[in-house]
């Protein structure tokens, strides 16, 4: 697994809004150990028994916090995204959408001087199945497994899931990065990690038109690559100049088209399904070819 795990401690920010406090309990109930959440101004509360502060330097100090969740509104999310950063939080996982790129320039300066990983915005998370969830994935469809999932999209990462549960194969780690044309971790630093990972066999990858993630994505696999990866482009039908879902899947000229993707993909020794039904046995099939079992 990469990321997180059982010994992962949380603190979510935003927790005493209604979303924050859907999915805290969330994933509370799954086994996340949550510690704490920040609520500016809340400092002295606790929700469902747990402290609730002002800032997330106290819920480092006095819970040992050491992810975040953050659930704060697009106006204030980048400014909580720097705020973990520069707490000493190595795992952030924003979950909100519609953050102005403008803000987003700046929390990623902060990230990367920070040293921190950023996961997201507008993600559904990421999660170790039986160990850890952070952010808004439906557990129940998750097992333990050996394949790591890495997905642009929220919805086509939960479809990839249940293809790879129904055909017997658990996953190890699940990372949603988003589809935000500005965002933290991308497809080759997650892959990078699977390929570290000797709890990971084989990789799913689901991307979707606009901009080059998967082309280099793509170039990765082919120079640095030993497990099997199977992929999965959506927006195969888009309208070149419409923006399809999130704002990066939109094709400008001959950029960012799903032809290109899966080319590129194919050039590299990706398994490239056509339909998302397929994904499972796609990837039993590759392990087989890799001498691996399923």
């Amino acid at each position: 697994m990469v990321l997180i795990d059982s010994t992962t401690r949380v603190v979510c920010q935003g927790i005493t809004g209604k979303t924050g406090a859907f999915h805290t309990r969330a994933c509370r109930e799954y086994g996340t150990t949550v510690v704490a959440g920040v609520t500016p101004g809340r400092g002295g509360e606790t929700f469902d028994g747990l402290p609730v502060y002002n800032t997330v330097t106290e819920a480092v100090e006095k819970n040992g916090a050491t992810a975040s969740m953050i659930f704060v509104p697009p106006a204030g999310a980048a400014d909580a995204i720097e705020e973990a950063a520069l707490s000493g939080i190595k795992v952030i996982v924003c979950i909100t959408e519609g953050i102005p790129q403008r803000d987003m320039f700046g929390a990623l300066h902060c990230v990367e001087q920070a040293e921190a990983m950023l996961i997201g915005p507008n993600c559904p998370g990421v999660i170790t199945p039986g160990q850890c969830k952070i952010g808004i994935m439906p557990g129940y469809i998750h097992n333990p497994g050996r394949i790591g999932v890495v997905s642009r999209s929220g919805t086509l990462t939960y479809e990839a899931v249940w293809q790879l549960t129904k055909a017997g194969l658990g996953q190890s780690t699940c990372v949603g990065i988003g589809g935000d044309p500005l965002h933290g971790l991308g497809f080759c630093d997650i892959l990078a990690l699977f390929e570290r990972d000797p709890l990971t066999d084989g990789v799913v990858l689901i991307g979707e038109i606009g901009g080059r993630d998967e082309e280099n994505a793509a170039a990765w696999i082919k120079g640095n690559g030993s497990k099997p990866v199977v992929a999965f482009i959506a927006g195969r039908t888009a309208i070149p100049g419409k923006r399809m879902g999130h704002a990066g899947a939109i094709i400008n000229g001959s950029s960012g088209t799903a032809s290109s993707k899966i080319e590129a993909l194919i050039e590299a020794g990706v398994s490239v399904c056509n339909n998302p039904a397929n994904i499972g046995q796609t990837m039993v099939n590759a392990l087989r070819t890799k001498g691996m079992s399923s």
